[in-house]
């Protein structure tokens, strides 16, 4: 008889996950099976389980959770009772994510947690926290003393990119966000200056008000938005700018005007953490929770059991759910 376990499935796309009972995973040849403790909730897991991802429609029922957090259960590589966190292609590719008491995954992407970050704050980070600091060194090459703007700036993504422009040496760090509590976590997270990002204002508009906070021109630009606040922040970037995009929420079509670009030059980036070799990324992480256990990043987030997972799907902030 197959054994069973609790976990949130995806029934239908376009639909919020719903709390049930699925089938156990059995642990194959070159796999590690994990007792999961933390399971973050993020854009990419909301995205792919609209089917509308360019992944494509996810077949269904399936349980979603692109990374996890837990402790080894049976593998050939990681010894029982190792903390450990790992990435899933739930969503993305046939196969169950980690919103779920039992998660099996590769041994090759499995990362063996150092001490000094608790497991719903390393879920919280995950992800998000690779692509928050690759943006900025990866492809935004940032040099020390640039100027960053951070567009979504109250998210997992912004809130790293914030502190990890203040680690790497940037001169100056100013967010942009929609809702008050995203201006006010980007501001915890060490932003100088917080700019409101309103629906009534078109890309001149804005274009003005994120130049004058950012005192003048923009070296590096993190963009987990685009739509209209892409296309302000693209008329502000200085000679050699980059703007690198790694998300569509505000809109998937930004406008660049082609002398602004070749003038300066500027670039237009795209990023995502699915071309970053697996060991890279683990690197990345390593790199971000070195910082966290030191106290010099952290960020908001919310913990909540795997029973409000359509509840945290509906949720504006970051939850980490806990089997």
């Amino acid at each position: 008889m197959t054994a069973e376990m609790r976990a949130a499935l995806v029934r239908a796309c376009g639909s919020p996950p719903e709390y049930g009972t699925t089938a156990a995973p059995e642990r194959g040849p070159g796999t590690t099976l994990v007792a999961v403790t933390a399971a973050s909730v993020t854009p990419l897991d909301v995205l792919c389980a609209t089917g509308t991802s360019y992944f494509g429609r996810p077949a269904t029922p399936y349980v979603p959770g692109v990374q996890g957090v837990g402790t080894v259960v049976a593998s050939d590589v990681h010894a029982a009772g190792a903390r450990v966190w790992f990435p899933t292609v739930a969503g993305m590719a046939p196969g169950n994510g980690s919103m779920a008491e039992l998660c099996a995954v590769p041994d090759g992407v499995v990362m063996v947690l150092p001490d000094g970050v608790p497991d719903d704050h390393v879920a919280a980070l995950g992800l998000s926290a690779v692509a928050g600091w690759a943006t900025l060194t990866r492809a935004g090459r940032l040099a020390p003393g640039e100027t960053v703007l951070v567009l979504g700036g109250g998210g997992i993504v912004g809130q790293v990119a914030i502190q990890a422009a203040r680690i790497l040496g940037a001169g100056r760090v100013v967010a942009a966000a929609r809702s008050a509590d995203a201006r006010r976590r980007a501001a915890a997270a060490g932003a100088d200056a917080v700019v409101g990002l309103d629906d009534a204002d078109d890309a001149d508009v804005l274009a003005a008000k994120l130049r004058e906070a950012c005192d003048g021109a923009v070296d590096v630009v993190v963009d987990p938005l685009f739509g209209v606040p892409a296309t302000a922040a693209a008329r502000v970037l200085a000679r050699h700018g980059r703007l690198v995009n790694l998300g569509s929420s505000a809109g998937d079509a930004a406008t660049f005007r082609s002398s602004e670009l070749r003038a300066k030059p500027a670039s237009v980036i795209g990023y995502t953490n699915n071309d970053v070799p697996v060991e890279e990324m683990r690197q990345i992480l390593a790199t971000v929770l070195d910082h966290a256990a030191a106290g010099r990043l952290a960020v908001a987030f919310e913990t909540r059991p795997l029973g409000d997972v359509a509840a945290a799907w509906e949720a504006t902030s970051r939850v980490v759910l806990t089997p």
